[in-house]
């Protein structure tokens, strides 16, 4: 998809579809009769008005078809965005995306649009907002899908500069604005590709190419691991969950120094990449058990961000690491009792082999410590106790790094890719009490999201954030920019995270 910027008016500029931006305010009929100046796109408007079907409202698109002599445009929509005093960047990345998706239903490969004014926001951040809701809300996962099934694309969008001007910004502000979303749009893209791609076409080693696939011609140096090292690092944890696979695990090292210091300090993040979780011996019910396809989104997010990162230049060195395995039951997997011990000397009951997530993740933390890292953020799809209590809307975040949970919760705000933090107070460390080993996977039914943080705690000599991305990684319907099925969370939250980093 190609994006343009254009000082016209919506009478000259050449594209299938329009899209004005409609406010909840008394004063809108006089703005449209100021902006059409008469003819039938002021008629139909009017009569929208003053029959009480058009108020405004954010849940409203209407289509309007004009005169070749008013426009070039074959249709009008009028998407609204709500009350003035409640219109936030958010707003206007739905209803990007509701107007680019009707657009596409529509068959248009052409569309153009006035940005919206939004109090207390410039030009460029009102375009980029704009560019994230219509990029991330027309993806679909259609590879699969027959040829003639798939739909027409849309192929263009023109953001009219027209009499108002770009809100305090300049033209190359804006254009560099849309260049900055493309590029972490397309991140959370292939991250949502990666979450939505089918077990029988991803295994540990597929994780490994995407991310040597993505590092291609950037500043991202990748480094892969087997069997033998994995032995050799003594990595029990991704060995014994990988036991029941006849596929191999593997261990991933991502580095971007982008910072002008190539030894300052780098974030280091952790992505759980479980590419199949079936529970292994502690196996899932049958009912919902495709899902687990996404149980690397984590490691997705991770792998992306990276790319991102360099791409955007950020003057922050990050660190990615994935730990990748596949959780099946078989004659040699892993089973429930068994004890692991770790190469910090940690041993580890296997309580429940569905509690498989923090023991390839335990592995990643452990060696993150030789990065002596300004923060570790870990993320992954580790527990249904946090849908539970957080339900798809919110990331649960647990952590000991206060600056960072602060930084992640403003960051979460700004692209609304929300967090919301647990507390890991001491008290809850006696649930992973083991009686044979020094702690166990699996902490019982009461705080199940935060048990896990606590297993993880104990593999942290830094300062740690933990985000239990189960609920936000799958969505259950399709809302304005956000799929079915794989989100690509995090990879706007985390990009905006260390732009913050680079700017300290």
């Amino acid at each position: 998809m190609k994006f343009t910027l254009q000082a016209t008016n919506w009478n000259k500029v050449r594209a299938n579809s329009l899209a004005f931006f409609t406010r909840e305010d008394k004063g809108i009929l006089q703005d449209y009769a100021k902006m059409y100046g008469g003819g039938s796109l002021t008629s139909s408007v009017s009569a929208l008005i003053e029959s009480g079907d058009m108020k405004g409202k954010t849940d409203e698109l209407f289509t309007l078809y004009p005169t070749k002599s008013e426009t070039s445009a074959s249709r009008v929509f009028l998407v609204g965005i709500g009350k003035p005093e409640k219109l936030t960047l958010e707003v206007v990345r739905r209803a990007a995306a509701r107007a680019a998706k009707k657009a596409e239903a529509m068959k248009s490969k052409t569309l153009a649009m006035y940005l919206p004014q939004v109090n207390g926001c410039s030009g460029a951040e009102i375009a980029f907002a704009c560019v994230e809701g219509i990029m991330l809300g027309l993806y679909k996962f259609d590879k699969f899908f027959k040829k003639e099934e798939v739909s027409t694309p849309l192929e263009t969008v023109t953001f009219m500069e027209g009499d108002h001007g770009m809100y305090g910004s300049t033209s190359a502000e804006v254009k560099a604005a849309i260049a900055e979303a493309e590029t972490i749009c397309n991140a959370t893209i292939f991250a949502r590709e990666m979450e939505n791609e089918p077990s029988n076409n991803k295994f540990p080693e597929t994780m490994a190419a995407w991310a040597k696939t993505l590092a291609k011609g950037s500043k991202v140096k990748v480094t892969v691991f087997g069997p033998k090292e994995l032995k050799a690092h003594k990595m029990e944890g991704t060995l014994n969950v990988n036991k029941g696979s006849v596929k191999e695990a593997r261990f991933i090292i991502m580095e971007y120094r982008g910072a002008k210091n190539a030894k300052a300090q780098p974030v280091v993040l952790v992505g759980k990449g479980i590419t199949f979780d079936t529970g292994g011996i502690s196996i899932k019910p049958a009912a919902g058990m495709g899902d687990m396809k996404s149980d690397m989104s984590g490691a997705a997010a991770v792998i992306a961000t990276m790319k991102a990162a360099s791409d955007l230049k950020l003057n922050v060195n990050v660190i990615g690491l994935v730990a990748s395995a596949e959780n099946m039951p078989s004659g040699s997997a892993m089973r429930p009792g068994d004890i692991i011990t770790y190469a910090n000397g940690l041993s580890v009951e296997v309580d429940n082999t569905d509690a498989e997530g923090r023991l390839v993740l335990a592995d990643a933390l452990i060696w993150a410590d030789r990065y002596k890292p300004k923060s570790v953020i870990d993320l992954a799809t580790l527990t249904g106790a946090c849908v539970v209590a957080l339900g798809h809307t919110t990331t649960g975040m647990m952590g000991t790094d206060t600056a960072m949970m602060q930084q992640l919760s403003r960051s979460g705000n700004a692209t609304y890719e929300r967090v919301c933090e647990l507390p890991i107070y001491d008290e809850y460390d006696e649930l992973i009490k083991s009686d044979v080993a020094d702690i166990k996977n699996a902490g019982g039914r009461w705080a199940g999201a935060i048990s896990a943080a606590m297993f993880l705690k104990r593999f942290t000599t830094y300062p740690w954030v933990h985000l239990d991305i189960a609920g936000t990684a799958r969505s259950e319907a399709a809302t304005d920019y956000i799929p079915k099925g794989g989100t690509g969370v995090a990879v706007r939250l985390l990009t905006h995270m260390l732009k913050e980093e680079s700017k300290a």
